[in-house]
């Protein structure tokens, strides 16, 4: 499966530590074994996956989506505060 990356997320990883890109890259594996592991959203945000997980004590959010059956976008990373708002404002523009 080919995976890409927004961006967005490309600047976010930017700025996590090693231990924390091996936790990221542990749960982009776990995605790609079982795509359905993240819950699609509905409404504006229709056809994006968000997949939850702890990174140390704080829950982060990993938005994807699948371009055709063999390629995941990895579109957004980030804590829960306003991220919705943020996805969706990211995603209209």
């Amino acid at each position: 499966m080919k995976v890409i990356q927004t961006r967005l997320f490309a600047r976010k990883v930017k700025k996590l530590s090693t231990q924390e890109k091996a936790v990221l890259d542990n749960e982009i594996r776990r995605i790609i074994a079982d795509p359905s592991i993240g819950q699609e959203k509905r409404g504006t945000l229709k056809g994006v996956f968000i997949h939850k997980f702890k990174l140390h004590a704080i829950q982060f959010l990993l938005a994807y989506r699948f371009c055709d059956l063999q390629t995941l976008e990895l579109i957004m990373l980030g804590p829960h505060e306003n991220y919705y708002r943020d996805l969706d404002n990211y995603l209209k523009g």
